[in-house]
């Protein structure tokens, strides 16, 4: 059998369809594979490409292929779409991840380590626990509005809820006040757990030097230095710092045609989670008017001054992926240049 040059692999959860091509591109043959069975496989082939998309599963089974000695290369799946051809089945997607892989130009994202992987889950269940429990906030304030209280958002309130409304001097039904005290109970049990998430990520990167380098960057804490670490395999994926900040959405949508350019609100791609909290750590610093001149100088206190705040937030927070970008690369400590 001639030997594969490049291995495109269909993820599933218990079936893995792959396909096989040569130098040229030509298809050697197709299987389908369970779990265990595509391990076999993959152990008794010689050292090639072997190509899937970046989705749940495919950063562990990128390592085991490394283990055996293949190169791993994970593509985002906008990036194979264009490459399906007539209709879609698995063999088709697999033949499709293959040649998207064979591409010179093709953009590819950087194997997480196990350790990364592991920060990225706690902070998902993190997420998970902060999502439930301003569902649980939302709860409380439909509940009271049902009887004519309007209660003000935020954690300041919720948490003094009981002292809030007899201040008010509001009245509720003994069995409402019952489902709001139990309701109450699931908001602190719910604040308790995000606090344990965080210790969890804060004993996990205590001697990481990367993160004590993120962190001298202004607005950016444990939270958002945790996950840069978890969702960056590699900094140096990225060309330059506004690659980066492109690949978090924090760029302007391009829709340029007949030679005129035409540039629109920011692109929203890439990773939500870290594009919302880069702007929660640029509206941190904007609230300070020190801090703006401190750390950022004049431009930053002029485009303030001559544009609507959430537009200086969002420059700002594309500022900081910048930044982000250059202190990863160069392992070295954010400086303020006087």
């Amino acid at each position: 059998m001639t030997h594969a040059h490049i291995i495109g692999i269909d993820l599933g959860k218990n079936s893995f369809h792959i396909v096989a091509h040569d130098i040229h591109g030509h298809q050697l043959f197709k299987k389908k594979f369970t779990r265990t069975k595509l391990i076999d496989f993959i152990s008794t082939q010689q050292p090639t490409i072997v190509a899937m998309e970046s989705c749940g599963g495919s950063h562990w089974l990128a390592r085991k292929c490394e283990e055996y000695g293949h190169t791993a290369k994970l593509i985002p799946p906008q990036y194979v779409k264009p490459y399906v051809k007539t209709n879609k089945n698995d063999f088709i997607d697999a033949d499709a991840i293959a040649e998207a892989a064979s591409r010179p130009t093709m953009r590819f994202t950087s194997v997480k380590s196990e350790s990364a992987q592991a920060i990225s889950t706690i902070r998902k269940i993190r997420s998970g626990y902060i999502k439930e429990r301003t569902a649980c906030m939302n709860r409380v304030g439909s509940i009271l509005l049902e009887f004519g209280i309007s209660f003000p958002k935020g954690h300041v309130c919720m948490r003094k809820l009981f002292q809030w409304l007899a201040d008010k001097n509001e009245y509720l039904p003994p069995l409402i006040i019952f489902e709001l005290s139990e309701l109450h109970e699931h908001y602190e049990h719910l604040n308790e757990l995000v606090e344990h998430q965080d210790k969890k990520i804060e004993k996990l990167l205590a001697e990481n030097e990367q993160m004590k380098q993120l962190q001298s960057i202004p607005g950016v804490g444990p939270v958002v230095a945790s996950a840069c670490l978890s969702s960056i395999g590699d900094p140096n994926d990225f060309k330059n710092g506004r690659n980066f900040a492109a690949w978090i959405g924090l760029v302007p949508t391009q829709y340029s045609t007949g030679g005129k350019s035409t540039l629109l609100g920011i692109s929203k791609r890439g990773n939500k989670e870290l594009r919302t909290l880069l702007i929660h750590a640029a509206r941190s610093v904007l609230w300070r008017d020190k801090s703006v001149e401190k750390y950022f100088g004049s431009w930053l206190a002029n485009l303030k001054k001559r544009k609507p705040f959430n537009v200086a937030v969002v420059a700002l927070a594309n500022k900081i992926a910048r930044i982000i970008w250059a202190v990863l690369v160069s392992k070295k400590e954010f400086e303020i240049r006087a």
